[in-house]
């Protein structure tokens, strides 16, 4: 480790100096008073300003631009009112005294305009967390340059070293390739949605052909952020080759399994066994394929369930893809009459009912055939074709629904167990119940 003790001790000395300095002057104090007064006025302020304006109707008319710019002031009016008091405090202390005696309420201004101007900027990051880190990180480096300790800041980070290999890892050098990586990753996904939007209204790809573009795309945007935010901070790419050994290690142990899920995605879009709409049958769970991601699979099972399946689990367990190569599905439908029933008219009427379904393909007619003389009745199988297996189930309650509409207005009878008792030899005895069914 390399550390230059000398240049961090100057800059604690120096720092104290200042301090020391400025908490000594009775216009110290005078200052901070000012500074707490304004503080109240502006946070009362600031929350009678946001009871009285609705933000949703503020602006409603107005260029989105204009309206995010008011919306945000209006969320920190509070700030706006503290730097404007500063701001006015500074004036008329820099004309009643000296310029040095108002100091304070100067730094306080700027760090309040600061933040203003910060979080305007940042106002297009949707997710919280991220702005707020952006945010605090941002107003940080704007105070400290503000206050002129930005470039003695600086010096010290970078006054701490360690070697590893050809490669000098300092504070500031980690500092700055993690705000790099930050700003590229974000550039590189902003990219990736774009170039998503244009590659999902393209007619002309299949839906696995657009996942897989997709992810490459991500990919690719991915590891070119990464090169470029690594070079721009001064990392010589080949200095890491030193990573390599480990990075293969926790590959073949830790990651397995992630890399086993993200090449078996590649294998399912590149082979197109499945796709984004299919309806499949995995194991015990089924339903309609919502999306494919790097890891996994969503599943809609339709009733409000999405089943994440890993990607590995389809190319190593049984599938059964209802749509891969014909949309088109059979459905059968099992059913028994008694003896007394003609079976010609029986397979006629089962026939017409299936026929006359409304989702029922016209291509492909029905068909019925007897199966067995049973010991209750004869036992039939009728099938008939839909174009969607999502329509298996309904369709087999409406087509059953039908035939039994049908076989009463014909007088055919569904057969049912009868139980025949018959006692020899003897009586029953005394209170002996006997339920015969039939």
């Amino acid at each position: 480790m390399d550390v230059d003790t000398k240049d961090v001790l100057e800059f604690l000395q120096s720092a104290a100096r200042s301090v020391g300095a400025e908490v000594s002057s009775p216009w110290f104090y005078f200052q901070v008073g000012v500074v707490l007064l304004g503080a109240g006025i502006a946070f009362g302020a600031g929350a009678a300003l946001r009871s009285r304006i609705d933000p949703t109707k503020l602006g409603a008319n107005w260029p989105a631009p204009f309206r995010v710019i008011v919306r945000v002031l209006l969320a920190h009016s509070a700030t706006v009112v503290f730097a404007i008091l500063m701001r006015v405090a500074r004036i008329i202390m820099k004309e009643v005294t000296w310029p040095s005696r108002s100091y304070l309420l100067a730094v306080f201004a700027k760090l309040a305009l600061a933040w203003l101007v910060i979080r305007l900027l940042t106002s297009v990051i949707r997710n919280q967390f991220i702005l707020r880190l952006v945010s605090i990180s941002a107003w940080l480096v704007a105070a400290l340059s503000i206050i002129g300790q930005l470039d003695p800041v600086i010096e010290a980070l970078d006054s701490v070293s360690i070697m590893f290999g050809g490669l000098r890892l300092t504070p500031l050098l980690l500092i700055q390739l993690a705000v790099l990586l930050a700003v590229a990753l974000w550039l590189s996904n902003v990219a990736s949605n774009f170039a998503e939007n244009r590659i999902a209204q393209s007619g002309d790809l299949t839906p696995s052909v657009q996942v897989l573009l997709v992810k490459l795309i991500r990919l690719g945007l991915m590891i070119f952020a990464v090169a470029a935010a690594m070079s721009a901070v001064g990392i010589n790419l080949s200095a890491l080759a030193i990573f390599s050994g480990a990075a293969g290690v926790g590959i073949g142990f830790g990651l397995q399994k992630i890399v086993a899920n993200f090449i078996s995605g590649i294998i399912l879009l590149v082979d197109k066994s499945v796709k984004p709409g299919d309806l499949v049958t995995i194991g015990d769970n089924s339903g309609r394929i919502s999306a494919m991601k790097t890891r996994y699979i969503s599943v809609a099972a339709g009733d409000g369930r999405e089943f994440l399946i890993p990607n590995e689990d389809l190319v190593t367990q049984r599938v059964t893809n209802w749509t891969y190569t014909d949309k088109n599905t059979l459905v059968k439908v099992n059913f028994g009459t008694n003896y007394d029933a003609d079976p010609r008219l029986v397979c006629k009427l089962a026939i017409e009912t299936a026929a006359a379904a409304q989702r029922a393909l016209k291509s492909k007619p029905p068909n019925c055939l007897l199966t067995e003389f049973a010991e209750a009745g004869m036992k039939f199988s009728l099938t008939f074709w839909v174009a969607d297996p999502a329509d298996m189930d309904s369709m087999k309650s409406e087509v059953m629904l039908s035939l039994w509409d049908a076989f009463k207005r014909e007088g055919i009878r569904v057969p049912y167990p009868v139980r025949e008792l018959r006692v020899r030899s003897g009586a029953l005895p005394l209170g002996t119940t006997v339920e015969v069914s039939g």
